[in-house]
């Protein structure tokens, strides 16, 4: 958790902002935690991350189209130099907030960013980000907002303690359990997560169009309903799902002859390794999982499983270009096309 020092800090940072941008990572974690920081002080624009690994210095044109006086960058554990260079020369603070375990990235952090990470409080922890934003509202008593930080949490397999009060206040959209997982597929809440991670992957115009009506919306029977409002928003879930359901279709075929590692990779216009790489752990959990999503000249990894960080950083170890990061048990890496048979190679030999 935030400290209650650091909670403050924040909020001050807010009020001070007069235009803020906030950048989140481009997955549900990210999204809520931005709608809970941009309902609190209703102010501000967002703009999803989709570089891989860094928020490289192509995003500061979108501070600039913005006109923005204050910068909050959520859930995502890697910013480019060059981008803080241009922060530092314009004179406009950064707010980052995180949750990643990257120490060694972060030796030389600049000093005029404020940076948040609960990975290196005294008590160490790692909360989603969406967690951590709700607990800046929280005091607030922004109570409206609950179920945001409930969808931005299990989307990233985190059961918060506010949960048992959004059971009572939503127990058709609720079920009992403490399993994140159990949660995200089994319950309606859990269905507002999967609208919205596919939602993130339409044309940027519709991203916008979706992030406008989420600012507004006023309960998650909004957002579950297909409405005049959001009809783009369900008419894409829908296409892309079909696609997905597809993809792990396939997959849970492969699993029927794989030991111990699931090994699936895929190509094409769209990439679904996370969301893919999340249910087949579900389904398996007694494997390590691995999602390889092949675009170009690159392979995107999305991990999941017990302990999976360290085989996958034990397999791209000696890789070139290769890199990753996460947490222990969810991983996301990139390696060249023409090392995937070798991370396959070096995977089977470190799982068994």
């Amino acid at each position: 958790m935030l400290t209650s020092k650091q909670v403050k800090e924040i909020r001050e940072h807010l009020e001070r902002a007069g235009s803020p941008i906030f950048f989140f990572d481009n997955d549900v974690d990210g999204l809520c935690s931005f709608l809970l920081l941009q309902r609190y002080v209703d102010k501000g624009k967002g703009v999803p991350i989709k570089s891989f690994p860094k928020m490289n210095i192509t995003y500061f044109r979108k501070v600039e189209e913005l006109n923005a006086d204050y910068i909050f960058i959520l859930d995502k554990p890697l910013v480019s130099k060059e981008f803080f260079d241009e922060a530092e020369k314009r004179n406009i603070p950064v707010v980052w907030i995180d949750h990643h375990d990257v120490q060694d990235e972060h030796d030389e952090m600049p000093e005029f960013v404020n940076y948040y990470n609960v990975a290196f409080n005294k008590d160490k922890s790692n909360e989603p980000v969406t967690y951590l934003c709700y607990q800046i509202i929280n005091d607030a008593r922004k109570k409206e907002d609950l179920w945001f930080g409930v969808v931005g949490c299990i989307s990233d397999k985190f059961v918060p303690d506010f949960y048992e009060q959004f059971k009572k206040e939503y127990p058709d959209l609720s079920i009992e359990g403490e399993d994140a997982f159990d949660i995200l597929y089994s319950s309606r809440i859990g269905k507002i997560v999967e609208i919205l991670s596919f939602a993130l992957k339409d044309r940027t115009t519709n991203v916008v169009n979706m992030m406008k009506f989420l600012m507004q919306v006023k309960s998650p029977y909004e957002v579950l309903e297909d409405s005049s409002k959001n009809h783009t928003m369900h008419y894409r879930f829908k296409q892309i799902d079909e696609k997905y359901q597809h993809l792990l279709k396939k997959a849970e075929e492969l699993e029927k002859t794989s030991g111990k590692l699931l090994f699936f990779q895929y190509g094409g216009e769209m990439s679904m390794s996370s969301d893919l790489a999340n249910e087949l752990s579900y389904k398996f959990k007694d494997k390590i999982i691995v999602v390889v999503y092949i675009k170009g000249s690159k392979a995107n990894i999305s991990g999941r499983g017990k302990n999976v960080k360290e085989f996958i950083l034990k397999a791209i170890s000696g890789l070139e270009d290769s890199r990753g990061g996460g947490h222990e048990d969810a991983v996301g890496a990139q390696v060249r096309v023409e090392d995937i048979e070798n991370l396959r190679g070096n995977l089977l030999k470190l799982v068994g």
